[in-house]
């Protein structure tokens, strides 16, 4: 058993459980103090999200627009998880992932670009917006985190204005691409047959899969990704031992802008949501990627299972009694999960330290016995 905790694999699950559970703890004491009456079936609500219907049916739609939502979701976990590894917190992901919306959005209703060039133009533009911040941060020594807000914001009115042009006349939000641009939607190849022909189930769910695993091999198995790690670990280290470590930072938040990009044209692609040009706030789909990304305990696979419990709860609040409680309290139990993925590390070491404080306590006892048998001969 405790050769199976000294794995970091065992021990990230065992922390981000135990998130998991707490934050659940957590909520159904929120939830008790708003209405105790109702607060054990609005918490199994939020648990259960697409289980609380009866019909079938209903259930595998609702699970498959949870299944197509988690895709953007791990794109921009896939993206803080990136820069992460190599020392950068990209907290412009969501900036980042508002210009691939605007990139794929404006390019399938303005111009007509099919689903695959609009794809490539978001990728290319979210990779842009990330070199900005990387290009601050290796040669102005800018932090990136600064540096990333203000791109948020810059991202967030720069896509408002352009996309403007593309918005319903009777309303603020883009028009459909079924509608403006079909051939903008990203094709199913028929896997929305397997959710009871859900439409919005397309290549996004394997591809942001795919790019997970992708990502896990250059981080552990290519000499790029063991030179982006040690540059992370020590940069001046990594500079001495003649690594590009200019370079290095660029080509990470490149990387980073490029994959929080991917997972809005995921998203917007798919026709389930349309751009309200009016919004006055970033898009929370790129700060839960830093929940999703700690969750999984900074693992590619571990962030795929995070980025689709983050959602699942998320989503859920829609089924919690409208009488008794706000929508919003799944967004609070995620809010409160989100805090304590903060502490993910923290409870890895404190695992780490208690295996080594036993196994320590087990050596002088052997240590001891072995004395005393000496002493007796």
């Amino acid at each position: 058993m405790r050769d199976l905790l000294k794995k970091q694999g065992m021990q990230s699950l065992i922390a981000s459980l135990l998130c998991i559970v707490l934050g659940l703890l957590l909520g159904y004491i929120v939830l008790l103090f708003i209405n105790p009456g109702g607060a054990s079936q609005a918490i199994l609500a939020v648990a259960k999200n697409f289980l609380n219907t009866t019909r079938a049916n209903l259930q595998v739609k609702n699970f498959a627009n949870t299944l197509a939502k988690s895709a953007p979701l791990l794109m921009c976990a896939l993206s803080i998880l990136f820069a992460y590894k190599v020392g950068l917190f990209n907290i412009g992901a969501a900036g980042q992932y508002v210009a691939g919306a605007c990139a794929c959005l404006y390019s399938a209703l303005a111009w007509g670009w099919s689903w695959l060039p609009c794809m490539l133009f978001a990728i290319a533009v979210g990779a842009l917006y990330g070199a900005i911040v990387g290009l601050l941060k290796a040669y102005c020594n800018v932090n990136e985190v600064i540096s990333g807000i203000m791109l948020n914001w810059i991202g967030l009115y720069t896509a408002n204005m352009l996309l403007a042009n593309v918005k319903e006349s009777t309303s603020p939000y883009t028009v459909h691409l079924k509608d403006g641009a079909p051939q903008a939607i990203l094709p199913s190849l028929g896997l929305g047959k397997l959710f009871e022909n859900n439409q919005y189930i397309t290549i996004a769910v394997p591809l942001a899969i795919v790019l997970a695993i992708v990502i896990m091999v250059i981080l552990n198995k290519t000499r790029f990704g063991y030179e982006l790690r040690a540059t992370g670990n020590n940069k001046n280290a990594a500079k001495y031992a003649g690594m590009a470590e200019k370079r290095n930072i660029i080509l990470t938040l490149m990387i980073g802008g490029a994959l929080a990009a991917l997972g809005a044209s995921l998203l917007y692609q798919t026709d389930y949501m349309q751009w309200e040009v009016t919004a006055s706030s970033v898009p929370s789909m790129g700060f839960n990627g830093i929940a999703a990304a700690f969750l999984g305990g900074l693992n590619p696979i571990g962030t795929i299972f995070a980025s689709y419990f983050i959602q699942h709860i998320t989503d859920a609040g829609a089924f919690v009694d409208k009488t008794m409680y706000s929508s919003q309290i799944s967004d609070l139990i995620s809010a409160i999960i989100i805090y304590l993925c903060g502490f993910v590390l923290f409870i890895k070491t404190t695992i780490s330290s208690g295996i080594a404080r036993s196994e320590e306590r087990e050596r002088r006892r052997k240590a001891s016995a072995e004395a005393e048998k000496g002493g007796e001969a």
